[in-house]
């Protein structure tokens, strides 16, 4: 999902829907770190708001029959869900908001009418099935859902190129807002049916084949589709409008000149398909590069489409996106979802990344791939600025922080987003070889397709076709919090190159273990690219050239995410106490790395701008902590000294 941040005007019925990324990067993020094996770990059943009987079966089929308008969010029909029974099921629990009037409840085919609703919770007692029992269960419905109040609706309407439409918006807890269901992550149901009754002038698109459009003969029209594919329950969808119908076609390679649809329901109005169709036939080729990049469209049997909407943004319904525009960005983005949110769906919502970090960075590769290496580096180092633009929040999401109300750390564009989509990139610099990158992908797609997954699972995956360890890779910058701070200061003596590499952090995590490009410029006009594993805070270099480096520059290639400055000394020899100086702001520490490892007892001074010691100190250690929350705003002077030598720097407070 891809959105754009409106204002508060839009949970009125007349104007835009929300959108669903959070560009708010001054928002204040939980510390926590939380790394579960446990997918079940969420003060079960899911969340606390939902009825434990949800857990007693597995969802196989969802049939939507439905009455719908373009002009009305108001929905009449009923759901029928087939499923399995986990346990010896004498309680049947489904979920739908109370504004939805139930009217008849079917559960095999029997009538019940006692039944407890509790909050979205519906309870019924039924007969008792055995263990491993199917079964079919209608739910026969009708209301309004609310229009405001939330960060997300299930179900919106408003006016766009004098039309008006309807969709739905069921990502994370909506879907109980329009249709009775089960909203678990990890029970995909096998197969959906969507029948949609709206007036004789629209169209109303939905997942899978549409498989028959049938006139009622009173004004109204049912539109049924079908989709045999695996689904969760927030990507069953529909929209409706006074639509036109325009088809295009993919041919991936590997179709061996086979095609697949893109079907697409535009508004039908003048000129609305002209201002559109240069955009949406870059679908195709896009099409082509994820099947060749990843694995082939995970639903080549039905179609990929898209519903115009007054969305603002696009969210990634599977096999058919429901859209506010066409701009390239939003296509790719909510197109790579059909591998990543769709194919293989993030297992909890603490793991939003395995959706909309690599939705990110399949927007990422269709700029390098289709627009070139420039165009990528330009949208990859703005995800990295966004993601450095406040110091702390993990991409993994903490347990405790799921819940209805907060959607906006869920889908937190810095975090969820940005970051997460740049430490992808991280990943594919730290493989260092690119066909093995995209087997990691490929793999990751092919072990859990049709299904659910973590970041673990991603882990594992990568570690799997590496043969490499990533624990720490994955506890810094998946679990962890902030960004690496790089000062360098190098030198040069007698054609050897001398450079300390300090790596400070912006947040809780103390450090981030990572490959490092440097490009370093000689004074004969040539360069060079060199790569150096950061294996602690302090790292010293030292390598012959038999020439001057004049300047350095810094991840040239704009592969990492960091803040970095250089500075350059004139040096005979290097003073055994010398010192780099890192500061911690949030704790107001400051640390003197020694580049002496001999553990020599050190005296450390800091005084004022005005001469006076307002800090003495000793230290044999090669790393040294202190505190300056006692030391008032301004400048000082920090001195390391033994009975031979000193070294003298300044920082500010």
């Amino acid at each position: 999902m891809k959105h754009l941040l409106l204002s508060l005007a839009i949970l009125l019925i007349s104007s835009f829907s929300f959108s669903q990324i959070n560009n708010d990067h001054n928002i204040e993020h939980k510390c926590s770190h939380g790394k579960s094996n446990n997918l079940k770990a969420l003060d079960y059943f899911l969340y606390n708001w939902q009825s434990e009987y949800l857990d007693d079966y597995d969802v196989t089929f969802y049939f939507l029959d439905i009455e719908v308008s373009n002009s009305s969010i108001y929905v009449d029909g009923n759901t029928t869900i087939n499923g399995i029974a986990k346990v010896d099921l004498d309680t049947f629990a489904i979920e739908l908001i109370p504004e939805q009037t139930i009217t008849q409840i079917l559960f095999n085919g029997v009538e019940y009418t006692v039944y407890e609703r509790d909050g979205k919770n519906v309870i019924v007692p039924v007969d008792e099935i055995s263990a491993g029992s199917a079964f079919s269960a209608q739910i026969f419905y009708n209301g309004q859902p609310p229009t405001g109040g939330g960060f997300f609706a299930g179900i919106s309407t408003s006016t766009g190129w004098g039309k008006d439409v309807t969709w739905t918006l069921s990502e994370p807890f909506a879907a109980s807002d329009w249709f009775a269901v089960k909203q678990d992550l990890e029970d995909k149901a096998d197969s959906v049916w969507v029948f949609l009754t709206t007036s004789s002038e629209n169209m109303a698109g939905s997942q899978g084949l549409l498989t028959n459009i049938v006139d009622l003969g009173d004004g109204n029209t049912r539109y049924e589709w079908k989709s045999s594919y695996p689904i969760d329950y927030y990507l069953i969808s529909f929209a409706v409008s006074e639509y036109q119908e325009y088809n295009i076609y993919a041919h991936p390679e590997e179709m061996d000149g086979d095609s697949i649809l893109i079907q697409n329901f535009i508004y039908d109005a003048a000129g609305c398909l002209d201002f559109y169709k240069d955009d949406i036939d870059e679908t195709a080729p896009m099409v082509d590069l994820f099947s060749d990049l990843f694995i082939l469209y995970p639903f080549w049997q039905e179609k990929y489409g898209h519903c115009l909407t007054q969305l603002g943004g696009g969210m990634e319904h599977q096999t058919m996106t429901t859209m506010g525009g066409f701009s390239f960005g939003l296509v790719a983005h909510e197109l790579g979802h059909m591998w990543f949110g769709d194919n293989v769906t993030c297992a909890t919502w603490s793991d939003i990344w395995i959706n909309e970090g690599f939705a990110t960075y399949a927007n990422y590769l269709a700029e390098e791939f289709i627009h070139g290496w420039s165009s990528g580096v330009t949208f990859i180092v703005g995800k990295q600025n966004s993601a450095m633009s406040s110091p702390g929040g993990s991409v993994y999401i903490p347990e405790d922080e799921i819940y209805p109300g907060n959607e906006g750390r869920i889908f937190s564009g810095r975090l969820s987003y940005n970051k997460g989509g740049a430490i992808i990139h991280i990943l594919r610099h730290e493989i260092q070889y690119d066909p093995l990158f995209f087997k990691v992908l490929e793999t990751f797609q092919t072990n859990f397709t049709d299904s659910t997954a973590t970041g673990e699972n991603f882990k594992n995956t990568v570690e799997d076709v590496t043969g490499r360890d990533f624990d720490q890779f994955f506890d810094q910058w998946y679990y962890g919090e902030g960004y690496p701070i790089y000062n360098i200061e190098y030198y040069n003596l007698e054609g050897v190159f001398h450079m300390t590499s300090l790596q400070t952090t912006s947040s809780s995590t103390p450090f981030f273990n990572m490959l490092m490009d440097f490009r370093l410029y000689f004074g004969d006009g040539t360069d060079t690219l060199i790569s150096i594993q950061q294996n602690e805070n302090l790292e010293n270099v030292a390598m012959y050239f038999g020439k001057d480096v004049l300047y350095i520059d810094i991840d040239p290639n704009n592969w990492t995410m960091e803040q970095s400055s250089v500075s350059v000394s004139i040096k005979e020899k290097q003073s055994p106490i010398t010192f780099s100086l890192g500061q911690n702001q949030l704790t107001e520490d400051i640390i003197l790395y020694f580049a002496d490892k001999e553990y020599v007892n050190k005296d450390i001074l800091i005084s004022n701008m005005s001469g006076q010691t307002v800090y003495t100190g000793q230290t044999s250690d090669s790393e040294f902590k202190i505190n300056t929350s006692f030391l008032p705003k301004g400048i000082y002077i920090i001195t390391a000294m033994n009975d031979e030598h000193s070294s003298v720097k300044r920082f500010v407070k």
